[in-house]
């Protein structure tokens, strides 16, 4: 199976150290389905600098696809990042290239080449999503935390599995806003609540799963790698609750490191 992910990427800088790590939620994404067994690739844009080569050889080295992703003269995305007892913490965010990306008819028709495409908030992908549905393939979406944005309401009719962040645990407000989100045409609404594992509405039930207790490093790339797990179960036509199981085992490996991937 493809996963084609598409949208915002970034480098990771965290202060304390200087290091400084590829991310951003698509190209977390196509990494993490590589790592499970599947093909993956990114569509996106970088700078012709040190961090756009550093990101463009790093995804060549995890066996992810990037002939779609463009080198403009100017800055590639940076996050900076602080670890902070042992849970990541963003601070300043500068997009870089970032600013101007959009999709192109090539772009497009090379996403409607895979059998799903992924992206998220900050892709600034909102606009091609309803020509990449209308090619026949299906979309996962991560809203993240921004269960208020604006752009939920445009984007959310397009999207088949729609991934959403809550740090409340399931209560009310979730499961009546799951069920708002899902009547308006997504298959499935994920939510994932760090410690508290994650909830899963279809239109007729809910389903949940905890998480796989293991010592913590770095959460960065958690909530990416419950996705990719999540998506490559659907892929595979396992059940929900499989689903939910693999995307919370890939969490586990992922925060027992330093950096996303």
């Amino acid at each position: 199976m493809r996963i084609g992910a598409v949208g915002d990427n970034c480098i990771d800088v965290y202060k304390q150290t200087g290091e400084a790590f590829p991310g951003g939620n698509p190209v977390n994404v196509a990494v993490y389905c590589v790592r499970l067994g599947e093909e993956a690739s990114y569509t996106g844009v970088v700078g012709n600098d040190e961090y756009g080569r550093l990101l463009k050889d790093a995804l060549k080295a995890k066996r992810v696809d990037v002939s779609h992703v463009r080198e403009v003269p100017g800055q590639t995305a940076i996050t900076e990042v602080e670890v902070i007892d042992n849970d990541r913490v963003f601070g300043d965010y500068y997009e870089g290239v970032l600013e101007e990306f959009s999709l192109t008819d090539s772009d497009i028709d090379f996403l409607a080449s895979h059998d799903i495409v992924v992206s998220g908030i900050w892709g600034k992908i909102e606009k091609s999503l309803g020509d990449i549905k209308s090619k026949g393939v299906p979309i996962a979406f991560d809203f993240a935390d921004k269960l208020e944005h604006p752009l939920v309401e445009e984007i959310i009719p397009h999207v088949d599995y729609a991934f959403f962040s809550y740090d409340e645990g399931e209560d009310a407000f979730i499961q009546d806003y799951m069920k708002n989100m899902q009547a308006k045409g997504p298959q499935l609404i994920v939510v994932t609540m760090g410690e508290k594992g994650s909830l899963v509405y279809d239109g007729a039930n809910f389903y949940r799963y905890g998480i796989v207790p293991c010592e913590v490093v770095d959460t960065m790339g958690a909530g990416d790698s419950y996705i990719a797990a999540f998506i490559c179960g659907i892929l595979q036509q396992k059940s929900i609750e499989a689903c939910m199981e693999m995307g919370a085992k890939n969490s586990c490996i992922t925060i027992q490191y330093k950096g996303a991937w």
